[in-house]
């Protein structure tokens, strides 16, 4: 099943794509995997990012930020 579109924002500004100014992304988690926690075995803890691929040209941003809301966009 394809991924389904969506805007998203922080607070009360939207986010465009920084190469092509799309407003429509695919969201998916990134594992922020570090040297340290993949040496231990442990990279399983390792911090989580909010990927958003850009439906146009497909850059990828990441975000950490956990204010980041996403929004169904019309298709």
């Amino acid at each position: 099943m394809a991924a389904k579109p969506v805007k998203a924002a922080i607070g009360e500004m939207w986010i465009n794509c920084q190469v092509c100014g799309s407003e429509r992304f695919r969201e998916r988690d990134v594992k922020l995997n570090s040297f340290g926690m993949e040496f231990m075995k442990l990279a399983w803890a390792d911090e989580t990012a909010t990927g958003l691929i850009c439906w146009r040209c497909g850059y990828v941003h990441l975000f950490v930020n956990r204010e980041i809301k996403l929004y169904r966009a019309d298709t």
